[in-house]
């Protein structure tokens, strides 16, 4: 991914939060049989027991994450690297925005990919962890802390129809593109406007260029 200076990240918790807040991912991996591809949208989150890769000691970034067996993707998936791409908030910027002219239109978007190697686990108990892992992270982030106990027999029983997947990042890229290009005025103008829809994707993205502002040192201001 190409991904200009000004658009870095300020540093890897960046790429961890945006994993962590966006982990419905594409999946992307060469046909070992042919010229093509094969893409799937998958749950995917950081492995817990692989450590915080913020934290001293920079632990690797690890993703653990299932899809369907019957689906051709999971033959294919065992050969060579996979792209993982998380997709955050994002949302089109109108020049009326910036009132000012000569002006262009453009697009404020944030996005991760991940590459590395896929290794295919365990159809009973490594898989059957992916899962309940997968539970307690979405529970703790999106859901209301509903407790898998009572239903750990009915996972064993749709188990076979599960392949999880692990991958070892071997290169991370992250792109936060938050109108660090315009400026100081001009982008505190796209961030009350997308402020002003605080329910959506557009004020998730004011949301982050006021985190931008705050992290990213004095160019960022």
């Amino acid at each position: 991914m190409f991904v200009p200076a000004a658009y870095r990240q300020p540093d890897l918790s960046w790429t961890v939060d945006m994993i962590r807040s966006n982990p419905l991912a594409l999946l992307v991996t060469a046909d070992p049989l042919g010229p093509g591809v094969h893409a799937t949208h998958v749950p995917v989150i950081l492995d817990p027991t692989a450590g915080d890769p913020t934290a001293d000691g920079a632990a690797e970034i690890v993703l653990l994450g299932h899809m369907n067996r019957a689906n051709p993707h999971w033959e294919a998936a065992d050969a060579g690297e996979a792209l993982v791409v998380f997709t955050g908030p994002h949302s089109y910027v109108s020049p009326t925005t910036y009132q000012t002219t000569p002006a262009a239109p453009t697009w404020n978007f944030t996005s991760v990919h991940v590459r590395g190697p896929v290794q295919r686990l365990g159809r009973s108990e490594p898989t059957l962890a992916v899962v309940q892992a997968t539970v307690r992270a979405y529970e703790a982030e999106f859901g209301t802390g509903w407790d898998m106990a009572e239903s750990v027999d009915y996972f064993r029983k749709i188990l076979p129809g599960v392949g999880a997947f692990r991958i070892h990042a071997r290169r991370t890229e992250a792109m936060f593109k938050l109108s660090q290009d315009q400026p100081s005025e001009i982008r505190e103008r796209v961030r009350e406007s997308f402020g002003s829809d605080p329910s959506g994707r557009r004020g998730e993205v004011a949301d982050l260029m006021c985190r931008w502002r705050r992290e990213a040192g004095p160019a960022a201001r």
